[in-house]
């Protein structure tokens, strides 16, 4: 039987996992997966050259797929853009629910000042797949701006959700809703003000940005 390097990654990634509770993402971790493969350990370094930082990688990777097949399956374009972002997001960190200590073993790792580039580069790649999965065909300074929105979110509710202990995590739920709440809010007035100042007339009577805001905000 043929297996393809997609399956073997699988495989490796799978035995990887069921020693990180205790090894973290190791080498020892992944040398305790090539014997539980009865895998050559040269095998495993020609799939994931940089050991568990491609393994993690990979973790991630295969996680933002299984995400837009799900969001695909959901017919989320149907959606308000908010009920769209706030699906991603909650589908992303469900799917991590039985990995909670693998996924807090991750963040430790990629916490290493060597690995910052690491954790930057995979949490812009789920947020712009979540963005593109939710219909956003931005390509103006928007693209970067929304991205830049939603890791804040996304970073912060992953946090809240690790030490989240209540029934169906429905306190991260709530804290997720708050969080797209204020983003919400934010593009609101941002775009107000857009409309607001493109309307008027440069001249002496022109309020200042702090005083609109200041009206904005009483109504």
């Amino acid at each position: 039987m043929i297996v393809t390097e997609m399956e073997q990654k699988n495989q490796i990634l799978e035995a990887v996992l069921s020693h990180v509770m205790f090894d973290g993402w190791s080498q020892k971790a992944i040398k305790a997966a090539a014997e539980d493969l009865s895998l050559d350990l040269f095998v495993i370094s020609e799939l994931f050259p940089d050991g568990p930082r491609d393994i993690i990688s990979y973790f991630v990777r295969r996680a933002d797929d299984e995400m837009e097949n799900e969001l695909a399956k959901r017919n989320v374009l149907s959606m308000k853009i908010r009920d769209r972002i706030t699906l991603a997001v909650r589908l992303r960190l469900e799917m991590y629910t039985p990995r909670k200590e693998a996924i807090r073993s991750a963040l430790t790792l990629l916490a290493l000042p060597q690995n910052t580039a690491l954790a930057l580069k995979l949490t812009e790649g789920t947020v712009s797949r979540m963005w593109y999965a939710t219909g956003d065909t931005s390509t103006d300074f928007s693209y970067y701006t929304k991205r830049m929105t939603l890791s804040a979110v996304y970073g912060s509710t992953l946090l809240y959700w690790l030490d989240d202990h209540s029934e169906g995590a429905h306190k991260t739920w709530e804290f997720l809703d708050r969080r797209i709440e204020n983003v919400m809010q934010f593009e609101t007035a941002k775009f107000k003000a857009k409309n607001f100042f493109s309307q008027k007339p440069k001249g002496p009577d022109l309020p200042s940005p702090k005083r609109f805001f200041r009206n904005f905000n009483a109504r």
